[in-house]
């Protein structure tokens, strides 16, 4: 299994319209080939980073998601004017070892 794990901060009080657009959310990715299970989390003591936890069968199908119109649309749905801490701003890739 391969997992990626992106980490963002929301930078202009939006953090609430973000967390609902992720509880609201299409399930787009949730059709795609591959694709296991995302988990959104955010941590107690900093309120306004969000992490996604997304698992893969495999990196080649994480890719082709990365890179259809069904990604695009799914971030094309994140509340209007949404900022970031471009420098808190971080993706990373794993292997899944074990449960």
């Amino acid at each position: 299994m391969f997992t990626v794990v992106s980490k963002f901060t929301v930078a202009n009080n939006m953090t609430k319209e973000v967390k609902d657009a992720f509880m609201n959310r299409p399930h787009l990715v949730d059709k795609a080939s591959g694709f296991v299970r995302l988990d959104v989390l955010s941590p107690r003591d900093t309120s306004d980073e969000i992490w996604l936890i997304t698992y893969w069968k495999n990196e080649d199908s994480f890719n082709a998601w990365h890179r259809s119109h069904a990604f695009k649309e799914s971030h094309r749905l994140m509340p209007k004017g949404l900022k970031l801490v471009t420098q808190n701003t971080k993706i990373r890739y794993f292997d899944h070892v074990a449960t």
